[in-house]
């Protein structure tokens, strides 16, 4: 556990101000991209907090997600297809993956629903074992989900760019 906030420390530190050109908005397919700020806590013993800028595009099966520090450098990339999934750090280090949820939990430290999020940002309220969302501001760019099974419980927030 310590060790995964030291990584993400050093990552922070080592991304520098790197930048990823954002995607024009001509070139954005509809429902296939979104943008904003995350929020992940995870409630163990110590807590566990991250937060970053995000762009993410595609789908459950093939996409790519962006995170980014506050000042807009590269955190880390992850792209995924089917039977692929790689994660690339601030120094462009790839680190693979046999599967898009192994690949988030390597990440994370935690098992997030990614199917189910595209979904939830889609508006559609997939349930997920264990998870609750609450899609209610939705329409003002704002997503919640908690897990509360299995411990430890973890609170993701999403807010999106209009």
């Amino acid at each position: 556990m310590l060790r995964r906030l030291l990584i993400l420390g050093a990552l922070l530190v080592a991304a520098g101000c790197a930048q990823v050109p954002l995607l024009p908005v001509a070139e954005r397919a509809p429902g296939a991209y979104w943008s904003g700020r995350l929020a992940l806590q995870v409630q163990s013993e110590p807590p566990q907090f991250s937060s970053a800028a995000f762009e993410l595009k595609g789908s459950a099966q093939a996409g790519e997600l962006s995170l980014f520090t506050p000042l807009g450098g590269t955190l880390a990339q992850l792209a995924w297809t089917p039977g692929t999934a790689t994660l690339r750090n601030s120094n462009n280090e790839p680190r693979s993956y046999e599967s898009l949820d192994a690949l988030v939990t390597g990440a994370t430290g935690t098992a997030i629903p990614v199917a189910a999020l595209f979904d939830w940002l889609a508006g559609t309220n997939t349930p997920v074992t264990g998870w609750q969302t609450d899609l209610t501001q939705l329409a003002d760019g704002k997503l919640a989900a908690k897990r509360s099974d299995p411990l430890p419980p973890v609170l993701l927030r999403v807010v999106l760019d209009k």
